[in-house]
């Protein structure tokens, strides 16, 4: 009888961008072994004051090495909670045959990193060692080192061109049905669908020859029902898209919404028109988005207050609601409307750090460049949701500004991945670019 084939067990190598992207991230190599360099330890006390994200994961990462030490050793290998799991510890800083340092000829973190794994790997003959890391820079000086090196998978969607769009088109639908759509308003799904089972909130463009139809799947009736094209607050959909995204950010059903596309689609218009359009269903309307310094350096860098610092974040922001607000005449109440719900705060543009931690309840939440989140911002988001919440999240997933983020890791994919075919989730990409035939050229040719 054949003996089953054993796994080769490894120790994966922890770098500290892999613990700030996700703290938990020990307890995710099955039966493997974690070895977290000295410098690792060293790097997240530097990171465990603040309110950032990255200070979050850090504090927990370390509160978590002290659950699971029990009082023991950190140098001796640890078991990991879970029968199934491996082992830890906490890999000294020394010099290996080959120095990092020499060879790349500065003595920094990332080297000392590298020096940990690589005496690792000379000390074990018998398991793998491998460097995980966010850092694609530090991959490569690995592999150059001759140090197998990965990145954390964990989480990522594995074919960002297959991601769920939202919409589909039917080129060969009966014209009786096209026309009992819009007679009716609505039809049975395997009327009109057949024996396909359509994903929950997703759009339609029911086409034959030149006679088509905007449509969209009811889950809690299980019908198809029609589209009709409707302007939000001065703002005319221009596309099929466009009005597939103010429908799912008006369905009252509908309490969380992705729109991803690239620049000059009309995601964050659309979506601020869309929710001032239903300004009375909610206490307030927040439109934020992270803060991403240029060249990552700290804002602090910048002069001023900190509202002086804040605003070159937010001015695309302001640039989306004057445009909504040059919609109408100075003397239109409309106009004046939007100048008094910001003044009294109904209205709230600010930076995504400031809301972290608040409870928000009858509040419409529009989150802008969320491809620059993780997933655990994504999720800590969302768990604030309280009742008569509705949160959109917009951004293009490859238009990254983050470090050690990517278009198959960052929140924005991760989000449309794993919750597409909800009852309370709608998502739709925008394709075609609106802003000016300028945008267009740029976004097609360079």
């Amino acid at each position: 009888m054949a003996k089953a084939q054993t796994k080769e067990k490894k120790i994966f190598v922890l770098d500290t961008s892999v613990i700030i992207y996700e703290h938990n991230s020990i307890m995710n190599f099955a039966e493997h072994d974690v070895g977290i360099p000295i410098t690792v330890l060293e790097e997240l006390d530097q990171f465990k004051k603040g309110n950032d994200t990255k200070n979050f994961e850090a504090r927990e990462f370390t509160r978590l090495i002290d659950h699971l030490a029990h009082g023991n050793m950190l140098q001796n290998w640890n078991p990991l909670n879970g029968k199934t799991r491996g082992n830890f510890k906490v890999l000294m800083y020394s010099r290996s045959k080959v120095d990092a340092n020499e060879v790349f000829d500065e003595d920094k973190a990332d080297h000392r990193i590298l020096n940990a794994a690589l005496q690792l790997q000379q000390e074990v003959s018998d398991k793998k060692v491998i460097l995980v890391s966010k850092d694609i820079n530090l991959r490569l000086k690995a592999k150059s080192l001759g140090l197998p090196a990965e990145d954390y998978n964990t989480g990522k969607v594995k074919n960002v061109n297959s991601l769920y769009t939202g919409k589909a088109i039917q080129d060969k639908t009966s014209p009786d049905m096209i026309n009992l759509l819009y007679e009716q308003g609505s039809c049975e799904t395997k009327e009109i669908m057949g024996r396909k089972k359509p994903v929950k909130n997703s759009y339609y463009i029911f086409k034959n020859g030149k006679k088509s139809i905007l449509a969209y799947h009811n889950p809690f009736t299980d019908r198809i029902e029609h589209v009709e094209k409707k302007s939000v607050y001065g703002i005319k959909p221009r596309n099929a898209e466009q009005t597939f995204a103010i429908h799912a950010i008006m369905n009252p059903d509908v309490k969380l919404v992705t729109m991803q596309g690239v620049a000059g689609t009309g995601k964050t218009l659309i979506a601020l028109a869309a929710a001032l359009e239903q300004k009375r269903n909610f206490k307030q309307i927040y439109l934020a988005r992270p803060i991403v310094p240029l060249s990552n350096k700290d804002i602090g860098y910048l002069p001023g207050d900190i509202k002086s610092k804040l605003n070159p974040y937010m001015e695309p922001l302001w640039d989306n609601l004057k445009f909504i607000q040059n919609q109408f005449h100075e003397t239109d109440k409309e106009y004046s409307k939007l100048t008094e719900m910001v003044n009294q705060e109904k209205l709230v543009i600010t930076p995504l750090a400031y809301i972290r931690g608040r409870s928000l309840s009858n509040i419409c939440f529009i989150v802008d460049e969320a491809q620059n989140l993780t997933p655990h911002e994504v999720k800590t988001i969302i768990t604030r949701a309280g009742e008569n919440t509705k949160i959109i999240f917009t951004g293009d997933i490859y238009q990254i500004d983050t470090p050690y983020l990517d278009s198959q890791s960052n929140g924005l994919s991760y989000l449309i991945d794993r919750v597409k075919d909800h009852d309370l989730y709608a998502h739709i990409t925008l394709e075609k670019g609106e802003r000016s035939e300028l945008a267009n050229l740029a976004n097609e040719l360079l």
